[in-house]
C-alpha cells in the first residue's frame, strides 16, 4: 500500500518500486513505529481530532499488531508495502476499516521516521551501555588477580619498561569509560522528540509536541521542523561512538593476538573461542579477536556513509536519507556482538604469569631506573641516559641482564654507582616507584581498581 497515490495517474514501475522501498530493512522499526502511533493517536484525541472511543479502539488494534510483531517480526517481509510506516497503517486498516485511515493526520513520513529511529537508537544505546559496563567489570575482575602478574609493556612494539597485568587491564577499563561517557553525551541530544514536525514546517493541528515527547520518554520536543525532519546528527554521533569504541577493541584484540602468540606467550586462549586449522593439526587460531580487528573497518565505513552522504543536502528531507539505516543497523549489531565476544575471551583467558615475568626481566625494561639512578647522584639526564645506554649494549655483548652484570662493570661506566644500584633496579622496584597518580606502582593500581569498583558497584 502506497501512502502517496492521489496525484499519480501512472502506477510505478515494477523495477522502481523495488529500488525505492525500504521495507526489507525498515521492518526493524516495526515496535517503535507502533509505540509511536499510539502516542499519536492519544495527541490526536486529546485535540479532539478522534474522539475517545476511536483512540481505544486505534490502540487495542496497535497493541495486537505489536503482539504480532514481537511474535515473528520477519513475518513482515511477505508483504509488499513500500516501508515500515505503510505496512503498520495497512495492518491497523485491515483489521478496523477506515477508522485506520484517520491516524495519519497531522503527521508526516517525515518526522515519523526519524521518531522511530530515534526511539531505536535510543534502546540500542543503553544495551551498548549494559555490555561496556560489563566489559569493565570483567576487566577489573582479572586485574583484581592480577596485581602481581609482572610483565614488559611496550612502545613500538618493543619492551620499553615493565608494567603488571593488571595495569595493562585498566588501560583498557580508562578507554570503555571514554565509550560509555560519549554515549551517554550523544543520549542527551538523541533524546528530542521530533514527532509533530509533520513534512518541514510543523503541524497545522492544536498538538501539544512537549506533552507527546514526554509521553515517549523523550526529555523534550524539537525547536525547528525544518531541522526537525532532516537531522541525522545523532545518527553520525552514535557510528562515531561505535567507530571509536571498536577501534579501541581492535587495539585489545590486537594486543590480545600478540600476547597469545608462541613469540610472546603471555597468555593461552580458551578452546571455546579459538579454531584449529584444516591442515595443521597443531594450530590454534584466535579467530574471535581477528574477528573483532576486521569488523572494525567494516564499522568506521558506515561512519563514513552516512556523512558522505549527508554532506551536500539541502534542506529539509530527502530520500537519500533512506540510506542511513543499513549501515546504522549493521554498525550498532556489530558493535554489540563485538562486545559480548570480548567479554567472553577476557571471562576464559589464561594467564601465563612466569612467561610474562620472564620477558619483563629479559628486555632490558629497567634501564630508565640506572639513568634515574644517576640522576639522583647528581648526574645530568642526558649523561645518565648516555651511560645506561652503554651498559645495556655491555650486558647485550655478555648476554646477560643488567641485574647479573657485576659491580665492577658497572663502576667502569660510573664511579658513582655502588651496591645498592640492585636493589634499584629490580623490576619490584620499577614499579613500585611509580607512585604518582596514573603509575604503575601496586598500591596505586590497586587504588585505581578500588575507584573502579565502586563507580561500577562490584562488591
Amino acid at each position: 500500500m502506497a501512502l502517496w497515490g492521489g496525484r499519480f495517474i501512472n502506477n510505478s514501475h515494477k523495477l522502481f518500486k523495488e529500488f525505492n522501498a525500504s521495507l526489507s530493512f525498515d521492518y526493524i522499526l516495526a515496535e517503535e513505529d507502533i509505540i509511536a502511533s499510539i502516542a499519536w493517536s492519544k495527541t490526536l484525541m486529546k485535540s479532539n481530532i478522534i474522539t475517545k472511543t476511536e483512540q481505544i479502539t486505534i490502540e487495542s488494534a496497535l497493541l495486537e499488531i505489536l503482539t504480532e510483531v514481537k511474535d515473528n517480526i520477519k513475518n513482515i517481509l511477505s508483504s509488499n508495502c513500500e516501508d515500515i510506516h505503510s505496512w503498520v497503517e495497512e495492518q491497523l486498516i485491515n483489521k478496523i476499516g477506515s477508522l485506520g485511515k484517520k491516524l495519519h493526520t497531522g503527521r508526516s513520513r517525515n518526522d515519523q521516521i526519524t521518531t522511530d529511529l530515534k526511539l531505536w537508537c535510543r534502546k540500542q544505546v543503553n544495551l551498548l551501555l549494559e555490555n561496556l559496563i560489563e566489559l569493565q567489570k570483567t576487566f577489573i575482575f582479572i586485574a583484581d588477580s592480577n596485581h602481581d602478574t609482572i610483565m614488559p609493556g611496550y612502545t613500538h612494539l618493543q619492551r620499553a619498561q615493565p608494567i603488571t597485568f593488571a595495569y595493562w587491564c585498566l588501560a583498557y577499563v580508562e578507554m570503555l569509560r571514554r565509550d560509555v561517557s560519549r554515549l551517554k553525551d550523544v543520549l542527551k541530544r538523541l533524546n528530542i522528540s521530533p514527532l509533530g514536525s509533520g513534512a518541514l514546517s510543523g503541524t497545522a493541528w492544536n498538538i501539544d509536541r512537549e506533552e507527546l515527547a514526554l509521553s515517549m520518554g523523550f526529555d523534550s520536543a524539537t525547536n525547528n521542523g525544518l531541522d526537525s525532519v532532516s537531522d541525522r546528527d545523532y545518527i553520525v554521533e552514535l557510528l562515531s561512538c561505535a567507530s571509536i569504541s571498536m577501534m579501541h577493541l581492535s587495539r585489545f584484540s590486537e594486543d590480545v593476538i600478540f600476547f597469545n602468540s608462541g613469540e610472546a606467550n603471555f597468555i593461552e586462549l580458551s578452546d571455546s573461542i579459538t579454531s584449529g586449522s584444516s591442515l595443521m593439526p597443531q594450530k590454534k587460531n584466535p579467530d574471535a579477536l581477528e574477528i573483532i580487528r576486521s569488523k572494525c573497518g567494516r564499522v568506521h565505513g558506515s561512519l563514513i556513509s552516512i556523512l558522505v552522504i549527508l554532506k551536500s543536502l539541502p534542506l529539509s528531507y530527502n530520500k537519500d536519507m533512506q540510506e542511513d539505516k543499513e549501515g546504522l543497523f549493521d554498525s550498532i549489531k556489530t558493535w554489540n556482538d563485538c562486545l559480548r565476544i570480548a567479554i567472553l575471551v577476557l571471562k576464559n583467558i589464561k594467564i601465563k604469569r612466569k612467561s610474562c615475568r620472564q620477558a619483563a626481566e629479559e628486555g632490558y625494561s629497567n634501564a630508565t631506573e640506572i639513568a634515574d639512578y644517576l640522576v639522583k647522584k647528581g648526574v645530568t639526564f642526558r649523561e645518565a641516559h648516555n651511560i645506561s645506554g652503554q651498559l645495556v649494549l655491555r650486558a647485550i655483548s655478555e648476554k646477560k641482564s643488567l641485574n647479573d652484570l657485576e659491580l665492577s662493570i658497572f663502576k667502569t661506566y660510573s664511579n658513582l654507582i655502588e651496591n645498592d644500584i640492585y636493589g634499584n633496579i629490580t623490576l619490584e622496584s620499577c614499579l613500585q616507584k611509580r607512585l604518582s597518580k596514573g603509575g604503575v606502582a601496586p598500591s596505586q593500581v590497586y587504588q585505581e581498581i578500588i575507584k573502579a569498583k565502586k563507580r561500577l558497584n562490584i562488591f
